[in-house]
């Protein structure tokens, strides 16, 4: 399916709303006059700040009493001097002037790439020197907020308004730097490049050069104070998890390159980006890639929301009074006003399923933030992740080919990438980490047959010879033959496939189960909250049950060595074979647990259609289980050895798993059953 009927926005020359745009490209050239440069910063190279802050404006009706607008147009002369002075400079002797006041940010190199992009005098890389500068920024400002204070704001712009870095820095300073950066109604550069609305070459490159003096000027700052520590890097641990497209190839390249004129996605003005990121691929510059590709992705996305949920006003930045149409919105299942979204179903789930993967689910990437917000290291930025990211662009450009560009389906590559899209499901939405839970969870319990155990004849030499007794049995026979059938009724409503019930008696074939059953498809999107608070309670549950396989197996194999070596006392051989005696029953319930707990995970599209007394005996069954396992972890623990009490235990809630299955059944059976959520 493409979605080429987007015209609407292609003959834009600007993605800045009328006041945004006034702000940014032509109020700080409203003073003819010039500042002097003596004034601004000394033969040494030390930043002014009572020159420069002198010049910002307040006012009683602005916020913090700062006039944005009058503050823009007064500083308009000393960016234009300071951009000036710093194209005068070599690259020598800007890094033996300012490097040394740069290490405060803990990434000297980016701010010396910085400058020698604006030398360039090259659009696309001032802006990405600009990006990177303030994502670099609003990290090193972190760690100063951190010397006195905790809970370091997420927004740079709360960031910028703290307390704690005006006692650091001084109110004034911090002034100026929310003229650049920390409001809707400043010049806010870091939001408009981030978010993708400013074009190559709109935002004046003056503020970028302003900007890295100021950086350096805060460095001679904290000269006086004590050295911030530096906090470590966020570490990308899902690549594996996102590897579901193709390697990126000279081959892909070239198609996305060629989507790029075909493609109703892009917006015209914006190419230059697209095509030096992946030039940036091309080189293995992936984390320039990245950051570059992003913000496309984001206004290509606007230009799409707009034309399928008829707002074509929201592709412009908004004013101070109005959010911008960000990712988050354009994600959401309605509109601001309760209005169903449409570009979810323009998408289909699966693009939709990565985006919120990469983007937006908690326990995912959400690369876009991590990256803003400096949190990245950027010269170990991996291959996999730009290889994803490329991928995708691939997948939206092609949805949004203009008419007539069709053909390029025939492109053995982009088949391959298409398909890798159309079979996609949600890695980092909750459901999808239980899946992945429940299928560690599995494998665990498969290596219980590895567990370590004495000969016979070892055994018998200790107190009790034999590992289980008929009591222990009798617990795992009962488990099996009287749950087995409920959870596989419990199964007929959501599964298609006929499941013979005595084919899955044994531990081993239930643990089979689990795995065919989670290759079932769950739709994940827009979960109602008491979906997701059934999930949360299931996650809880596999991960009790992986503690207690931990420290079964990792005990057994303890205690074994202890045992060859005749290092264990007459009571803790007891325990040991007592244990062991436990094994196979205890086996046999955490493999039911699994195979309940993946039963009920397909069940939760019938949740959303309980009223709410269902809802709470349901819950407190899930509740009643989760303690039962969390009890069980106590149990099994090195210091307790309470096995016994374990039997006790799962007698008890053998009982409570029966009068639950009894009692849904016959509210099952009088509910009408329905639909799934939409």
């Amino acid at each position: 399916m493409c979605l080429a009927p987007m015209a609407a926005a292609e003959h834009l020359t600007t993605c800045l709303s009328e006041a945004v745009h006034h702000i940014v490209c032509q109020l700080g050239f409203e003073r003819a006059d010039g500042a002097d440069l003596g004034h601004v910063v000394t033969v040494s190279g030390q930043v002014c700040w009572e020159t420069i802050t002198s010049t910002l404006c307040m006012s009683d009706t602005e916020e913090h009493n700062l006039n944005y607008v009058e503050s823009v147009r007064q500083l308009g002369p000393v960016c234009k001097s300071v951009h000036s002075y710093l194209l005068s400079l070599s690259a020598k002797q800007f890094k033996d002037q300012y490097d040394v006041w740069f290490t405060w940010t803990d990434n000297s190199e980016l701010f010396i790439e910085v400058f020698e992009a604006i030398k360039s005098s090259q659009h696309t890389a001032i802006a990405l020197g600009l990006m990177k500068l303030t994502a670099c920024l609003e990290r090193a400002l972190g760690n100063v907020f951190l010397m006195i204070g905790k809970d370091c704001p997420f927004l740079l712009r709360d960031l910028l308004a703290s307390r704690e870095l005006a006692t650091v820095f001084g109110q004034n300073v911090m002034n100026v730097l929310r003229v650049f950066l920390g409001s809707p109604q400043s010049l806010n550069l870091r939001n408009i490049l981030w978010h993708g609305f400013a074009a190559p070459g709109e935002i004046p490159p003056m503020y970028t050069s302003m900007l890295l003096l100021l950086t350096a000027g805060l460095g001679q700052i904290l000269q006086t104070e004590s050295t911030p520590l530096h906090r470590p890097y966020f570490r990308l641990s899902q690549l594996e998890e996102l590897a579901v497209f193709p390697d990126i190839n000279e081959e892909a390249i070239a198609l996305a390159e060629d989507f790029i004129d075909k493609s109703g996605f892009v917006v015209e003005i914006m190419q230059p980006y697209w095509r030096e990121a992946l030039e940036a691929y091309r080189n293995q510059r992936y984390a320039d890639c990245v950051i570059l590709l992003l913000p496309q992705l984001e206004t290509g996305l606007r230009k799409l929301f707009t034309v399928v949920n008829n707002c074509p006003n929201r592709l412009l930045t908004a004013e101070s009074t109005t959010l911008y149409t960000t990712f988050d919105e354009m994600l959401a299942k309605y509109l601001e006003k309760g209005d169903t979204n449409q570009l979810p179903t323009a998408l289909g789930d699966p693009i939709v399923e990565i985006l919120w993967d990469l983007l937006n689910h908690q326990e995912g990437p959400r690369i876009r933030d991590h990256l803003s917000h400096g949190e990245l290291d950027l010269n170990t930025f991996p291959e996999e992740m730009a290889s994803h990211v490329v991928a995708l662009a691939i997948v939206l450009l092609h949805r949004c080919c203009r008419k007539g560009n069709e053909n390029v389906t025939e492109s053995e590559c982009l088949k391959a990438i298409i398909s890798s899209m159309d079979s996609y499901c949600s890695r980092f939405h909750p459901i999808g980490r239980l899946k992945q839970q429940l299928r560690h969870c599995v494998g665990c319990l498969q290596k219980w047959n590895e567990i370590p155990r004495p000969s016979v004849e070892q055994a018998s030499e200790g107190p009790g010879s034999e590992y289980s007794s008929p009591r222990t049995q009798a617990i795992s026979a009962c488990l099996v033959k009287e749950l087995v059938p409920y959870l596989i009724k419990r199964l007929q409503p959501v599964y298609s496939e006929e499941l013979n019930m005595s084919q899955y008696l044994l531990a081993e074939e239930q643990l089979h189960l689990v795995t065919k059953l989670l290759g079932s498809s769950i739709r994940t999107l827009y979960c109602p909250r008491t979906v997701l608070e059934v999930v949360a309670l299931l996650r809880k549950v596999v991960s009790q049950c992986l503690t207690v396989s931990e420290q079964v197996t990792s005990g057994a194999v303890t205690r074994q060595q202890l045992w060859l070596s005749k290092s264990l006392r007459s009571r803790q051989r007891h325990n040991y074979l007592r244990m062991l005696g436990s094994v196979q029953y205890l086996h046999s319930i955490f493999s039911l647990i699994t195979l309940l707990v993946t039963v009920e995970l397909l069940n939760t599209r019938t949740i959303s259609e309980m009223d709410s007394s269902e809802c709470r005996i349901y819950l407190k069954f899930l509740k009643s289980l989760l303690q039962y396992t969390e009890n069980m972890v106590t149990y099994t623990s090195p210091g307790k050895n309470k096995w016994e009490e374990t039997w006790d235990l799962t007698e008890k809630m053998q009982q409570k798993v029966k009068e639950f299955y009894n009692r849904w059944n016959d509210i099952c059976a009088m509910s009408v059953a329905g639909n799934t959520w939409s």
